[in-house]
């Protein structure tokens, strides 16, 4: 685990499950080594940090390019930063831009790392469970690892659409794990892939109760500069 993202974990980690006290169920779920991928949904920003908080192993999370590229001192630190937290970069731009950032997240993957992904590509605008892209699927079958069901409650009323900063007493916020899926033998064509990822879509409405949405979620302009992941 990164230095920085250790210290992460003992200052604001621990903070996050102090002031809130989520309820976490599934941590057996999570192999202690091997790379895993967490498939999530997204209701908030807050979605990461709850997350990391909870989860006891280092998560590789994305970053969006300009924090790899930033210039003067302010630069120096962002860069920091998110090289210290061994973020994965991820370009803005669509076609192959934003497929490099699943290039470089398969040697982390095969490293024995764990990375998140929230499969709906952006953050739920009514708090129902939208259809899936399948980064998370094909993703999982290049690197050879097992996907990871996530399910999060309560974090858009912690943190809503628009809100710069989590709000204390704000209600419940719960974090399940669901079992593993091994992909192993799944074919990568087209059709298998929506299929992986409609049987992932499954596992995450059974650890949340959301209402499913056959059709994508819609884009948007992220208000707080992040928490939009690749998904497609």
């Amino acid at each position: 685990m990164p230095l920085l993202y250790s210290i992460g974990k003992l200052t604001v980690g621990v903070a996050m499950r102090l002031a809130w006290r989520p309820t976490v169920e599934g941590l057996e779920n999570i192999p202690p080594t091997g790379g895993a991928i967490f498939a999530g949904n997204h209701l908030s920003v807050a979605d990461e940090l709850f997350l990391g908080s909870v989860v006891p192993r280092h998560i590789a999370f994305w970053a969006k390019a300009e924090y790899f590229t930033g210039k003067g001192v302010r630069g120096w630190v962002t860069r920091s930063v998110v090289g210290g937290l061994g973020a994965i970069r991820v370009e803005r731009g669509g076609g192959r831009a934003a497929l490099s950032a699943f290039d470089g997240a398969v040697p982390v993957l095969r490293g024995g790392d764990l990375i998140a992904i929230y499969p709906e590509g952006t953050r739920s605008p009514d708090g129902r469970l939208y259809r899936g892209r399948t980064g998370a699927a094909r993703l999982a079958m290049q690197a050879g690892v097992p996907v990871i069901p996530v399910g999060v409650i309560g974090t858009e009323k912690v943190q809503p659409i628009g809100a710069r900063l989590p709000r204390l007493g704000a209600g419940e916020v719960i974090v399940r794990f669901g079992k593993p899926i091994d992909l192993t033998g799944r074919s990568a064509d087209r059709t298998s892939l929506r299929q992986v990822t409609d049987e992932i879509m499954a596992e995450i409405q059974k650890l949340t109760g959301q209402e499913y949405v056959p059709r994508y979620a819609p884009a948007r302009t992220d208000p707080n500069g992040g928490g939009e992941l690749p998904g497609s």
